[in-house]
């Protein structure tokens, strides 16, 4: 049975659909010799040879699913052509190809899936799914009221209106700790919103992704998934 190129790519462990479907378009990917562009290809997965960058793409028989609590200082990527460390890297033992699910920025840690699951993590990024993600961030002052209220509303960043976060203050001093839930998946967002209310992130840590938790591990860790909290994510 044909399926769609760029779900094909993301069943092969490539990158997540979205990732995949930029990968045809800048012409990285060929299909029985030839560079395609169209994102409505059909290929037949047992018949066409797809190569990326010149290497045959073949369907993960062996799904993997993993949690990693993301240190601070090393990137969300598979490669670095800096040489800097990725997540990639603290996967010792995992011979399976596989990929981040959306990005925590180097100075952010906390909860990140890594997957080979190209459908599960084109489903855990897109926003119609509104799939909860918990941060704890420390921020520099003590944000008021009405900075709070803004957030829970909705504030307008460069790329437009963000979603209702649900917001509340978690420790005060000098400066403050919040717990701040949002659905959406922008770059840097919850740094940019508190950036908007004047009280800039001085920590970052994401601790939750639906009912998914840490669970213990240390900066570094990980550990594969069990199969309840991989049923979990797929029936969201």
């Amino acid at each position: 049975m044909k399926v769609r190129l760029q779900k094909f790519l993301s069943m092969a462990g490539i990158a997540s659909r979205r990732a995949c479907e930029m990968l045809i378009l800048d012409g990285r990917v060929q299909v029985n010799g030839k560079v395609v562009k169209e994102l409505g290809t059909k290929v037949d997965p047992d018949a066409d040879e797809v190569r990326v960058d010149g290497e045959i793409c073949r369907i993960k028989m062996k799904p993997v699913y993993i949690i990693m609590n993301k240190p601070k200082g090393v990137l969300t990527t598979v490669k670095d052509p800096f040489g800097r460390p990725t997540v990639i890297d603290l996967l010792a033992g995992v011979k399976e190809r596989v990929f981040p699910v959306g990005r925590l920025d180097k100075d952010t840690e906390g909860l990140l899936i890594i997957t080979n699951d190209g459908e599960l993590s084109y489903k855990l990024m897109h926003p119609k799914h509104q799939i909860d993600k918990t941060y704890i961030a420390k921020v520099m002052g003590v944000p008021d009221e009405k900075d709070i209220r803004r957030l829970r509303k909705g504030i307008f960043l460069e790329d437009g209106k963000t979603a209702p976060a649900k917001v509340r203050i978690l420790k005060k001093g000098r400066n403050a700790v919040l717990e701040i839930i949002i659905h959406e998946g922008r770059k840097r967002q919850v740094r940019r919103m508190c950036e908007a209310i004047g009280h800039p992130v001085l920590s970052l840590r994401r601790t939750r992704i639906g009912n998914l938790t840490l669970r213990g591990l240390a900066p570094g860790g990980w550990r594969y998934m069990t199969e309840e909290e991989v049923n979990y994510l797929k029936n969201l």
